[in-house]
Formats: structure tokens, C-alpha cells, sequence
């Protein structure tokens, strides 16, 4: 079952929704589509290998909400997430994956998706997400009932995720991007929209700032700080 912020909402427009798949795996793709087109409602209009290519369909097809796996080459789902939260706001993104990871959920919220699926989900369920978040809200497995804001709950007034805590402390030490890329097994791109979602939540603009936070904060020591 999934956790929708707007309960037994019903789809309000007449006209069928547009949703592009992308996957880069042709088989689960084929499932996906097999169990969407029963759904009168659903039109899938496109399918993209990668995120990349999922931006470059949707500027054509104007999908209403793009159905996104996560690891993907090129460009993954969550890279791409955040791509289509600035150039095209008016598609939601939803992460549809076999990782049961909160860090996943957590960097998918921060990116812009407005939903974060497993693929083991019901078809129901799929739908049901599919037409809370056109109605406007958003929707997550229910494995993730916990995590609703995005945030852990800490006693030390850092307003950051585990992740993001994390991504100061080696900043801060003076990692580059591509240092904290290699520790933590993410890309480089990843590792910018973590640090660019650190600044905007502390209302810091530069490195140095940063530094000072992580310093006063005690999430680093003076000698280990760069």
C-alpha cells in the first residue's frame, strides 16, 4: 500500500493522464506498461532509457508525470529529478525502484520528486499514486511511513538529513565533490545537489561558511576542519 498525502483521492480531470516511463531495463519497462494501459485513464506516451533522454521526450511529449527508475547510465532517476524540477517544473517526477533505502527517498524529496514508489507495489496502488500526485499531492511507499519530512530528528539544531550531515563533515574536512563521490558511492552530481541543498537549508553561500558551521556545530574539530 502506498501513503499518498491526499486519502482516496480520485483523479478530478477528464482527460486521460500522459505518463513517460523511464527505465533501462526493457523487461521491467514492458511490465510497467502492461500494467498501466489497463488503466483507462493512463495514456503512456513515451519510453526513455535514461534521464537524459527521459528530459529530451518530455520536452516534446509533455507528460504529466514521468515514472523514473533510479540507477540508470547516462543520467539516474534522481540526477534527473532534480533536472526536471528546474526546466520542466510542470511534469511530477516519481521514483519508481527496488530500493527500499531512505537515503534514496530522502535525495528524491530534495530533488523535486513528487513520489517515491517500490516496483512490488499493486497496480492498484501504482494508480492510486499516480493520481494523488496529479491531483496535486504526493506519494511513498508505505515502508517509508517514517520519514516525513525529509529530515532527521537530532538534538543539535542541524536542519540536515543523515546524508547531507554527512556530506558537511567531509566538505568540511576539505574533501572535493569527487573525494565525497568515491567515499560515499555516489556521483559527482549527486554530491552538488547535496551541497547546493545544504547552503539554501543553513542560508549559507560560501565554502568557508560551510566550515564555520560544521566547526560550531561540533560535526568537525578545528584540527580536522580544512
Amino acid at each position: 500500500m502506498t501513503n499518498a498525502t491526499i486519502a482516496n483521492e480520485v483523479y478530478s480531470t477528464h482527460r486521460p493522464l500522459r505518463i513517460l516511463l523511464c527505465d533501462d531495463h526493457a523487461l521491467v519497462m514492458d511490465g510497467i506498461r502492461s500494467r498501466l494501459e489497463c488503466f483507462e485513464h493512463i495514456n503512456i506516451v513515451g519510453e526513455a532509457g535514461n534521464g537524459a533522454e527521459a528530459l529530451t521526450m518530455a520536452g516534446d511529449l509533455h507528460p504529466d508525470i514521468v515514472l523514473m527508475d533510479i540507477s540508470m547510465p547516462v543520467m539516474n532517476g534522481l540526477e534527473a529529478a532534480e533536472k526536471f524540477r528546474e526546466t520542466l517544473p510542470d511534469t511530477k517526477v516519481v521514483i519508481l525502484s527496488m530500493h527500499e533505502n531512505p537515503e534514496y527517498l530522502r535525495t528524491a524529496q530534495e530533488a523535486g520528486a513528487k513520489g517515491f514508489i517500490l516496483k512490488d507495489v499493486s497496480s492498484n496502488d501504482m494508480v492510486r499514486a499516480i493520481e494523488t500526485i496529479a491531483n496535486g499531492g504526493e506519494a511513498y511507499s508505505s515502508t517509508f511511513d517514517r520519514i516525513t519530512d525529509g529530515e532527521d530528528s537530532n538534538n543539535d539544531g542541524v536542519p540536515l538529513t543523515s546524508r547531507e550531515r554527512t556530506v558537511l563533515r567531509l566538505l568540511a574536512k576539505g574533501a572535493s565533490n569527487k573525494h565525497v563521490a568515491r567515499e560515499l558511492d555516489i556521483s559527482v552530481r549527486t554530491v552538488e545537489t547535496h551541497r547546493r541543498n545544504i547552503k539554501r537549508k543553513l542560508d549559507i553561500d560560501s565554502s568557508a561558511g560551510l566550515v564555520r558551521y560544521a566547526i560550531e556545530k561540533g560535526l568537525v574539530t578545528l584540527d580536522s576542519a580544512s
